[in-house]
């Protein structure tokens, strides 16, 4: 009789991972896509990219929009450790709804692979993929698309893995030629990095504290390449194998920390970072809100300052 594998961290409503790093994940309530019917004002659609990968898209598009009138694009990708998550979860549908209808977006939400079934880099090439089926591939010919999608107003954001996300599909695609397609910011929310060494904040940590940090080792151990640690060029952007920003062409970066969270430090490094590496970037803090605030409290009032806030991030490159 085969014995069942330890559990050695349960995330309630989440997910369990065993001692062997695979995993069992909680399921969630979803919402489905509804093209012909607007929901919360707006209208949605999936489209698979990939049926290699299974990889696929949720568009959403504000109902209120005329025929022909052009948004800018928004890539999202979503959070959860890399191991858990997926644009079609109630939650997240609903904050990308407020998203494109505050932000008057066409929003492209990406599903991608998740860990430890795909280790990493999937998910970065999963991202990456996305933006050139947009600007090179079938999405050119998606009628939202063609439609609606203003191609020299693009944008990518996530939030927690999905931040960290933006930040790698954003170097990676620094500086290449995509066509119509210009990715003019980036939108970095509740960042995912990681090191090696201990940061201040995390040496002081309270018991609390360190069970989150310790959930985050794990994460990052059943999410990173085999034999890699916590200093691979993803995980720390200031690591000894990362590359130099001050040589990446990265467009605008907002990033925003929630004043709660244990990542808050680690987010405000990263916008230390690069400003010292000479890049345009702004700071927003959620003082008393916790990490991912915004899914799970998708209609509050701090959500909805962060949806004006990216609305006002992405505009200020209105014509």
């Amino acid at each position: 009789m085969e014995m069942p594998q330890k559990v050695v961290k349960d995330v309630p409503g989440f997910f369990k991972i065993f001692a062997d790093d695979t995993i069992s994940r909680y399921e969630q309530p979803l919402m489905a896509a509804s093209e012909q019917v607007a929901v919360e004002g707006t209208r949605s659609k999936d489209i698979v990219i990939d049926p290699a990968t299974g990889v696929w898209v949720r568009l959403f598009l504000p109902d209120d929009v005329p025929h022909g009138q052009k948004l800018p694009l928004l890539f999202y990708f979503h959070g959860g450790g890399f191991c858990c998550g997926s644009t079609a979860w109630e939650l997240a549908h609903s904050f990308l709804s407020g998203v494109a209808r505050a932000a008057r977006v066409l929003v492209i939400s990406v599903d991608y692979r998740l860990t430890p079934e795909h280790r990493l880099p999937a998910a970065y090439d999963d991202c990456c993929y996305a933006v050139e089926w947009a600007a090179l591939g079938g999405g050119k010919a998606e009628p939202w698309l063609e439609s609606y999608g203003d191609y020299s107003r693009c944008f990518m954001g996530g939030e927690s893995a999905g931040g960290n996300i933006v930040h790698i599909v954003g170097t990676m695609t620094a500086g290449r030629h995509l066509g119509a397609l210009h990715i003019r910011g980036l939108i970095v929310i509740h960042p995912f990095f990681g090191s090696e060494e201990r940061i201040e904040s995390e040496k002081a940590a309270s018991e609390t504290r360190a069970s989150e940090i310790e959930l985050s080792d794990l994460l990052w151990r059943i999410s990173l390449p085999l034999g890699s640690n916590r200093d691979y060029p993803a995980s720390n952007p200031e690591g000894p194998l990362s590359p130099d920003l001050r040589d990446v062409p990265l467009p605008p970066v907002l990033v925003e920390v929630a004043g709660l969270d244990m990542l808050k430090p680690r987010g405000l490094l990263y916008y230390e970072l690069l400003q010292r590496c000479g890049k345009e970037a702004e700071l927003m803090e959620a003082e008393g809100q916790i990490h991912g605030y915004h899914i799970f409290y998708p209609r509050s009032e701090a959500t909805r300052l962060l949806q004006d806030r990216i609305s006002q991030f992405i505009h200020r490159f209105d014509v």
